[in-house]
């Protein structure tokens, strides 16, 4: 169960779950954007950080709850939103499993290898998140219940996820469990199809065939088939927002990679700003560098293929 209300000016929110369901207390801001519970159902919770191209995870069978809230306070960080949570967490004699930030964790590559409602309920900022999985466990040792939080920030606002999983049935094989989830896919490269269809059911994909001078951050003048596709849908949906990431090859150090990346995305968010009247506030411009590679950087083809700028649906609110 969850509730909202911390203090005397906080109240209380009281959802109809099981009794195995934890009670934790949300700002008195928080509003809920989406809830899905389903019994039986299964989630993979992760316990581990990206790495080796997966996240580990616990798999709980039973009874699976989802909500999203949306706290209308600006100037938080995703901890500031965290820590009031896993105190609770702890307090209850959970145990916690996983606790990281967004680089630590895996950055844009964990955020999408774990379950994440859509949005606009559920907003990500790939700067700024924070995830928790705390476990339970029976007399066997086993995991019987998880809670995942995941939280991230904007400048007016903060979100929050709780997936809660109970199981008295949970197998001893759960927990070493380590499986790749459907969201987990690699990008998908939109030679073919509804560009507006694959950003909307994968949440990203790679704008192919940009053009950027060897080394620098000049963007070619085109046309671009694919960005002039993202601006026509950029336009049709006007509560559409999204963030450009840049990446690179692993030719050169991380840090002026990284810049290098960013000034990449920023060259295309100018051209969707500039040539096609995409309001800057509705598109976000970050760098990866060489740390999420879609192939290996030891052939001439793999880094070709790592030299790419990626949409990220983020909300659509």
């Amino acid at each position: 169960m969850i509730r909202a209300g911390l203090g005397a000016a906080l109240f209380a929110l009281v959802l109809a779950v099981p009794a195995a369901a934890l009670d934790l207390a949300l700002p008195s801001t928080a509003r809920m954007t989406a809830e899905r519970n389903i019994s039986p159902d299964r989630y993979a919770a992760p316990v581990g950080v990206f790495a080796d191209g997966q996240v580990a995870r616990v798999t709980v069978d039973g009874d699976v709850r989802r909500a999203a809230w949306r706290l209308d306070t600006p100037g938080l960080t995703a901890l500031q939103v965290m820590r009031p949570l896993r105190r609770q967490l702890t307090e209850a004699g959970y145990e916690i499993a996983l606790d990281c930030a967004a680089k630590e964790c895996g950055g844009f590559d964990f955020r999408f290898a774990i379950e994440v409602l859509p949005g606009p309920n559920m907003y990500v900022n790939l700067r700024s998140y924070h995830v928790v999985t705390a476990l339970r466990r029976d007399a066997g040792g086993v995991p019987s219940q998880v809670v995942n939080l995941l939280a991230s920030t904007a400048a007016t606002s903060a979100y929050v996820q709780i997936i809660q999983a109970s199981s008295a049935e949970a197998s001893e094989a759960d927990l070493t469990e380590i499986t790749p989830e459907p969201t987990a896919a690699a990008p998908i490269s939109p030679d073919t199809g509804d560009l507006a269809a694959l950003l909307k059911r994968d949440g990203r994909l790679v704008l192919e065939r940009l053009e950027f001078e060897t080394g620098t951050s000049d963007l070619g003048a085109g046309p671009f088939d694919k960005l002039e596709q993202l601006a026509e849908l950029l336009r049709a949906e006007p509560g559409l927002r999204v963030a450009l990431v840049g990446h690179t090859d692993a030719v050169g150090g991380l840090e002026p990679n990284i810049a290098l990346s960013r000034r990449r995305a920023e060259a295309v968010r100018q051209r969707l700003i500039g040539a096609h009247g995409v309001a800057a506030g509705r598109i976000e411009a970050q760098g990866a560098g060489y740390l999420a590679p879609r192939a290996s950087n030891l052939t001439k083809a793999g880094r070709e293929e790592n030299r790419r700028v990626e949409v990220v649906l983020l909300s659509a609110e």
